[in-house]
């Protein structure tokens, strides 16, 4: 009698659980990337997501990598920190991942203003040209170290084992 009831009560449990899991709710993460003009080709990560403004799903917060590309315009190169809600931390994401009975969405939104592009001045270019090309001189000139001065930094004991 006693092993029945402990089956129908773990048969309820069972039900109980897997009725949980078909109605609780997930995480959805979405980043958006807007540009200022718009039409840019946007990289996360290395990775071509499309062009401004566009928006992706993500898994992981952290730091991103962002390009941002756009005929006329200087390329821009940044990070940025994506840095998780309290809900998405230990225990919490357990609880709202899994048996939260809703979805949860986070998302964010970033903007970059991109810079019109401006050819260099020819003037600048020959004097960093000429500054460059002068300290590549002095360098050459200057005395390079014989191999007993590495031997000794790298081993003042003067030991040649």
């Amino acid at each position: 009698m006693i092993q029945r009831v402990c089956r129908h009560g773990m048969a309820r449990l069972a039900g109980a659980l897997v009725m949980a899991a078909a109605v609780a709710g997930c995480v959805e993460r979405k980043l958006t990337i807007i540009t200022q003009p718009p039409g840019a080709t946007v990289r996360l990560n290395d990775e071509e997501i499309g062009t401004s403004p566009v928006t992706v799903n993500f898994n992981w917060y952290g730091d991103y990598r962002v390009q941002c590309i756009k005929p006329g315009y200087e390329i821009l190169n940044t990070h940025r920190l994506l840095e998780a809600p309290p809900h998405d931390a230990f225990p919490l994401d357990f609880f709202y991942g899994v048996l939260w009975p809703e979805t949860i969405v986070d998302e964010y939104e970033w903007t970059f203003e991109l810079t019109p592009y401006q050819p260099p001045d020819r003037d600048d270019l020959i004097q960093q040209a000429q500054a460059m090309k002068g300290k590549a001189l002095r360098d050459l000139k200057s005395p390079m170290p014989d191999d007993s001065a590495l031997i000794d930094a790298a081993d003042p004991t003067g030991d040649t084992r």
